[in-house]
């Protein structure tokens, strides 16, 4: 799930992901601001389900996949769209 939250008087748009993978250890979000390298460390919660909060700027467009257990990449399924990616398969697409 992702859910964005604007404010009036900011430039940047707080949007929650949410994602509860089955048999997940650990999940990461990567390609935020088109950053591959450095991603964002998800918390678990005790019902399984890991979340992170992270503020984007406005009027922009960024793509990202979900890294399950360091091995397995996942997309969102309530991205606002998904594009193809230079390796064959595709990216989410979140829209602020």
């Amino acid at each position: 799930m992702v859910q964005k939250t604007y404010f009036k008087t900011k430039d940047y748009c707080k949007v929650k992901f949410s994602f509860k993978p089955e048999n997940a250890e650990t999940v990461e979000i990567l390609g935020l601001n088109s950053d591959w390298q450095n991603s964002i460390i998800m918390s678990r919660k005790k019902d399984g389900t890991f979340s992170a909060d992270v503020n984007l700027p406005k009027d922009s467009r960024h793509e990202f996949r979900y890294l399950v257990n360091e091995t397995e990449w996942l997309n969102e399924p309530e991205a606002d769209n998904e594009i193809p990616n230079i390796y064959g398969g595709t990216n989410s697409l979140i829209t602020v």
